[in-house]
This record gives structure tokens, sequence and C-alpha cells, in this order.
């Protein structure tokens, strides 16, 4: 059985349950990987800010992966120990183009969220989830226009998140948009989203570059998914876990598959793979 040491965990559809939630199984499992020596990092497409309060306060989180890989960071010292970031210019180009299609948009810079009066207004009317509405209200920094924002500001920006009503759009849009600008990624997440970020912001390098940070092999990682998102991790992680309720595309890059958010599959998995000898 191999030593596992790093335990990377995407959160909403993975380690939450569908209500958003950190079962008490779950956290007495964590806590038990913890207390054993193994690293327990969230690996999110949110901000630290943006995290459920359930996770901030666990107190064996010293890492985290956030903004799907953008940024690397030891929550214990504030050392940043990765980071990969989209220029603003080429930010506020990929912006105008979304103007001309039915998308709100937000960004994250400065390890915050940003986004224009005009689209906080329609959030509601364009969002179907209640979750994910409340988020947007609570951590997004209001700001008349956001490309003229960026503009003044001129700081590289960690992740564009925009979403539409319009399904085959978005599913146009995630096939086709990193073709036409240079070194993006395009991931999603949740319904309705997509994510951009720059091609070295993902889930598996931000994992490698944490690993090699604490020297410990990639062999001696396990990651867990469900979304677009997570793709890079589950390929590149020593043992890649997707959930019962993952992606088909999740699904197809993991090397394990576990039972669901709401069946507490991530304490299954990691009761079979770290402590069942």
């Amino acid at each position: 059985m191999p030593d596992y040491r790093i335990i990377a965990l995407d959160l909403d559809g993975t380690l939450l349950n569908s209500n958003k939630e950190l079962t008490e199984h779950s956290h007495a499992v964590l806590e038990k990987a913890a207390s054993a020596g193994i690293e327990i990092v969230p690996t999110t497409g949110r901000f630290y800010n943006g995290m459920p309060e359930a996770i901030r306060e666990l107190p064996f989180i010293r890492y985290i992966i956030a903004m799907n890989g953008a940024e690397v960071r030891d929550l214990k010292t504030g050392e940043l120990i990765y980071a990969a970031e989209m220029p603003w210019q080429q930010c506020v180009e990929i912006m105008n183009e979304l103007d001309s299609l039915p998308f709100i948009y937000d960004c994250y810079m400065n390890s915050a969220g940003w986004m224009s009066d005009d689209f906080i207004e329609k959030v509601d009317s364009v969002i179907d989830s209640p979750h994910f509405r409340a988020l947007v209200h609570r951590t997004r920094n209001r700001v008349p226009e956001l490309k003229a924002f960026l503009a003044k500001r001129g700081q590289d920006v960690q992740k564009i998140s925009c979403f539409t009503r319009d399904e085959p759009l978005r599913l146009e849009m995630l096939a086709t948009l990193a073709q036409r600008y240079e070194n993006i990624i395009v991931s999603s997440s949740v319904d309705q989203n997509i994510e951009i970020n720059h091609i070295k912001a993902n889930k598996g390098e931000a994992l490698r570059a944490l690993a090699k940070h604490l020297s410990v092999p990639v062999t001696a990682t396990i990651s867990f998914g469900d979304g677009l998102n997570d793709l890079s991790m589950l390929r590149d992680a020593g043992l890649g876990v997707a959930m019962a309720n993952a992606c088909p595309e999740a699904k197809a890059c993991a090397d394990v598959l576990t039972a669901s958010c709401d069946e507490d599959g991530v304490a299954k998995a990691i009761e079979k793979y770290c402590f069942n000898n």
C-alpha cells in the first residue's frame, strides 16, 4: 500500500455534499489523516475567502490550491509557493468578446473577486443555483465597470469566471475559446459556468509544485474531483479518484471511482487507500 502524504481535495461536488456541507464523518476522517501526518489540501476554483467557513476553520489545513491552480499558498507563513496569472490586457480582450454574448462575468485578482455593477444586478436572473447566487453576492467586490477597473489597476488576473443561461453557447465556448487566445485554459466547475485561467494555472501543475515544495514524490499524492477543472490533477496525482457524481471526463481521467459526494465518497476512499492495511 503506497504511503500517501498529500490529499488534494476539490470542494464543490467532491468533499462537500449537495448542500455544500462537510459531514461529521468526512471531518473525522480528514482529522485522522492529518493526525497521521498527511497534508490535507483544499484544491478549488474559489479564492481563499470564498471557501466555506467549515473548510477555512479546519485547524489542520496549512496549504491551499486556489483559483484552479493560479495560486498555491502556505496559510501559516503566507508564502506564495506557486502562481500563474493572465495579463490584464488579454483579459480585457476576452471580456470584450464576452460582452457581445449573453454572459455575465467577474475576475479574481489579488485573491479577491471583482464584478461590474451591472452584472451584479443580473446575477439572480442568470444563475439558477441559490447557493452560487449567494456566493457571488457575498464575495464579489463591486466596481463601476470591470474592464476599466483592470486597465486602471494594471495588475494581472488569476481567473475569469462567467455564467450564461445559453447551454449550447456555453458548450461551444468551452470547446473553442482556448483556440482563439494564447496560453489560456478553459474549464468548468458548476452548471452554467466557464472558468478561464492561464494555461499553467491548473490543479495538476499546482499539485506538482506543492509536492516539490514539500519534497513529496508525486506518486505519494491522492487527488479527488468531479468536474472539468479537476482533470489535470486526476491525471497527475499518484492516485486520481473521481466521485460517482463526477462528469464523464473526470471519470475517464481517474484511476479509481468512489461513492458520491452525498455518500461520503472522499472519506470512504481515504479509509480504503490510506488506512486499510
